[in-house]
């Protein structure tokens, strides 16, 4: 049986105060039982007491922080998963989420087997043009892709490979503190995301992004 010195010093008195009240063995025997169960339950109590109290302070904690999290309105699994990958990374502002993911829409309809044109060929079977999540096209970022996929053990049609490999390039990084900038318009992160997937066509991009802009609440 182990004892805190706190108990330690009640389980000392309590024997010293046995052998000053009393010179007979049975009477000391008493007391001792009884300091003993006093030390024991006191200890049972404290116990209780502290897991009690750690409850307390952690569930109002984990509520505040789903409270700060985006959401959207309508979105596919994949979107929504996307979105909260994003917010994992501490990317909080909503003109940059919505920037990010009308960027990704714009690429690939948030496809990570699509090669570019629409095809649903998977990492192996594009051999020209882009592929995947943001249609990474050159063939150091391809092939990045496939390497970081085999490191890692993962598959590179997988939604987490191209997730993990899209925040881990030289662009992303590059890109990633203007987004955690907080507080600048859809254009501004706009401007910046060009450098990030370096697009020759704009499209629709900064429309998707107002119209994600808008469907993102707490």
């Amino acid at each position: 049986m182990t004892f805190s010195k706190k108990k330690t010093a009640v389980l000392a008195t309590a024997i010293s105060t046995a052998f000053l009240l009393s010179g007979s063995e049975a009477l000391t025997s008493l007391r001792l039982d009884e300091a003993l169960d006093s030390v024991t339950s006191s200890e049972e109590v404290d116990t209780e007491s502290v897991t009690e109290t750690e409850e307390t302070k952690e569930e109002p904690l984990l509520a505040v922080e789903e409270e700060q999290r985006w959401k959207g309105k309508g979105l596919t699994k994949i979107e929504q998963d996307v979105l909260d990958f994003l917010q994992d990374r501490g990317i909080r502002d909503r003109a940059a989420l919505a920037t990010v993911m009308g960027n990704i829409k714009q690429e690939s309809r948030f496809n990570t087997n699509i090669c570019e044109g629409g095809v649903k060929t998977g990492y192996h079977g594009c051999h020209s043009g882009g592929f995947g999540l943001i249609q990474w096209t050159t063939l150091g970022r391809y092939n990045g892709l496939g390497i970081f996929s085999r490191n890692f053990g993962l598959d590179p049609n997988s939604l987490e490979a191209q997730l993990r490999w899209m925040v881990n390039e030289t662009e992303w990084i590059r890109f990633e503190p203007y987004l955690k900038g907080e507080g600048q318009s859809i254009s501004y992160y706009m401007n910046h995301a060009h450098s990030w997937l370096g697009w020759g066509i704009h499209g629709s991009r900064t429309t998707y992004a107002n119209q994600y802009y808008q469907a993102l609440y707490k």
